[in-house]
C-alpha cells in the first residue's frame, strides 16, 4: 500500500518545482508524519538553489533525507515539523499524534525511522519550531567558541543564526552583546534580544569573541577588525562555491588573532564525547521555548508558493530572515 506525497525540488540552477511521488506504508520502526511546517534556511538554501555547492562539497552537505544530487535535480531542506499519523510495527505507539521535529526536506508527508524524529515541547508553536535547524547551529558555535562569563562579544550579521548566537550569548552573566549589521532595521531585533545594535562603522571593537555569520567577505574584514588582541573570530558563513579574500596582513598576526570555523555537521569537539546529535537537537528545541525567537520569522508562504519564495529570497530577500512553509 503507497499513499501519495509532494515534495520540492531544485530541478535546475534557479528554479525548482513541487513533484508528486509515494510513501509506502510505514515498516518495522518506522512511522509517517504528515508536515505543517517547514522552515526556509535562507542561506544554505539560496546557495543550494542557485547551484553553488562546490563539487568538493557535493557528499559532505547532503541533507540527512536528500533524494538527488548536486547541483540538480535535488530535494533538500531540513527544517520540518509535523504530526505522526501513521505507526509501523514496533514503532512506540506514544509517538502516534504526536508533533515532531524532523531533519527533512519541504514535503508534506514522509516515512522515517521512529530515531529520526524528536518531540516538539508543548508551549514550542509549529512556527517557532521549525528554527530547531538554526538553534542547533547556533548551540554548537557556542560550544564551539566557549564564552566566558564577563566577555565583550560581538555578531557580525543579524541573520537567523547571527540573532540566535546574539540572543544565546546575552544570556551569559556580565556579558555585553553587540550585534552588527549594515541593516539599521535590525536595531530594534537587537534590543529584544538583549544586545546592543551597531551598523559596521560605529561598532565598537576591541571584544573578545567576534562570531562571524554576515555570509560576506566585508563581514568577515569587519569582524576581524572588531577583535582586540588575542581574541578569538568564529566563522559560521558559508560561503559555497564563492572564493572569499579578507586582509590577513596589517594587525592580524600582531593582534595574535584566532580564526575558528564552525559547522552544525558535527558536534563541537568540546562536548563531542559526552553529546550526541540528537541531545544536541532537544537541547536547540528546548531552548526555542521562549517567545522572543518569534521574532525571528518575518514571514509565511503556502507549500504551493515555495518555488516562487525560494526564488525571491534568494534574489532579493529584502531584510528577510526566517520564512516559514505551511502545508495547508
Amino acid at each position: 500500500m503507497t499513499d501519495a506525497a509532494r515534495a520540492f525540488w531544485v530541478t535546475r540552477r534557479g528554479r525548482g518545482e513541487i513533484r508528486s511521488t509515494t510513501i509506502p506504508a510505514p515498516g518495522r520502526g518506522e512511522l509517517r508524519v504528515r508536515a505543517v511546517a517547514s522552515g526556509i534556511s535562507r542561506g544554505t538554501e539560496s546557495l543550494v538553489f542557485q547551484g553553488k555547492v562546490p563539487a568538493s562539497e557535493h557528499q559532505r552537505m547532503r541533507c540527512p533525507f536528500q533524494e538527488g544530487e548536486f547541483p540538480a535535480p535535488v530535494k533538500y531542506g531540513y527544517a520540518s515539523v509535523g504530526v505522526v499519523d501513521a505507526l509501523g510495527p514496533e514503532t512506540p505507539a506514544e509517538l502516534l499524534n504526536a508533533r515532531v521535529f524532523c531533519l527533512y526536506p519541504h514535503q508534506d508527508r514522509y516515512l522515517v525511522p521512529a530515531s529520526a524524529v524528536l518531540p516538539v515541547p508543548a508551549d514550542v508553536p509549529d512556527r517557532r519550531a521549525a528554527l530547531a535547524a538554526n538553534m542547533e547551529t547556533a548551540v554548537n558555535a557556542l560550544w564551539d567558541a566557549g564564552p566566558r562569563i564577563g566577555d565583550r562579544i560581538a555578531v557580525v550579521g543579524a541573520g537567523v543564526v547571527g540573532a540566535l548566537v546574539a540572543a544565546l550569548s546575552a544570556r551569559i552573566p556580565g556579558a555585553t552583546v553587540e550585534l552588527v549589521d549594515i541593516d539599521p532595521r535590525r536595531g530594534e531585533l537587537a534590543v529584544a534580544l538583549g544586545c546592543r545594535f551597531a551598523i559596521p562603522e560605529q561598532a565598537t571593537g576591541e571584544a573578545d569573541l567576534v562570531f562571524h555569520a554576515s555570509g560576506t567577505a566585508a563581514g568577515l574584514g569587519t569582524a576581524l577588525a572588531l577583535a582586540g588582541f588575542e581574541a578569538t573570530v568564529v566563522e559560521l558563513s558559508w560561503y559555497g562555491d564563492q572564493a572569499v579574500t579578507v586582509t590577513l596582513g596589517e594587525a592580524f598576526h600582531a593582534r595574535r588573532l584566532r580564526l575558528v570555523s564552525s559547522q552544525v555537521g558535527s558536534v563541537s569537539p568540546a562536548r563531542r564525547a559526552r553529546r550526541s546529535h540528537r541531545e544536541r537537537l532537544a537541547l536547540a528545541l528546548d531552548l526555542l521555548r521562549d517567545k522572543i525567537f518569534d521574532r525571528l520569522i518575518t514571514g509565511e508562504c503556502r507549500f504551493d508558493a515555495l518555488p516562487d519564495t525560494i526564488a525571491r529570497l534568494a534574489t532579493a530577500p529584502d531584510g528577510a530572515l526566517c520564512e516559514v512553509v505551511r502545508y495547508d
